[in-house]
């Protein structure tokens, strides 16, 4: 069964923008805060922004004013809007649970934002 599923990454040039959503089981989703991470090559997962089931909202300062995240209890679902993108955004996109126990990763979708 799975847990997480990542969808809407993509190519776009720089200062564009992509919409990225994350279905979550709901035994994941609804008691926990969620958080979008990225890896880009050769560097750490790191958490970029999280919403608590209150929608309680944290960015990163490297996205912050450019990346908005949101989430619908009703579909447990986990959005995150990305405009403004630069090169350094190019990552692989996942979700998870943040501030708590992870579940297992899944695929992620890549975001490539290259002229």
């Amino acid at each position: 069964q799975v847990q997480l599923a990542e969808s809407g990454g993509g190519l776009v040039q720089p200062g564009g923008s992509l919409r990225l959503s994350c279905a979550a089981s709901r035994s994941i989703f609804s008691i926990n805060t969620m958080g979008w991470y990225r890896q880009a090559p050769g560097k750490q997962r790191e958490l970029v922004a999280d919403i608590t089931t209150g929608g309680t909202r944290y960015y990163a300062n490297s996205v912050k004013g450019r990346f908005t995240i949101s989430r619908d209890n009703a579909k447990n679902t986990v959005d995150l809007q990305m405009n403004s993108l630069a090169p350094e955004d190019t990552a692989v996109y996942y979700c998870n649970v943040a501030r708590g126990i992870l579940s297992p990763w899944g695929q992620g979708t890549q975001v490539t934002v290259s002229p």
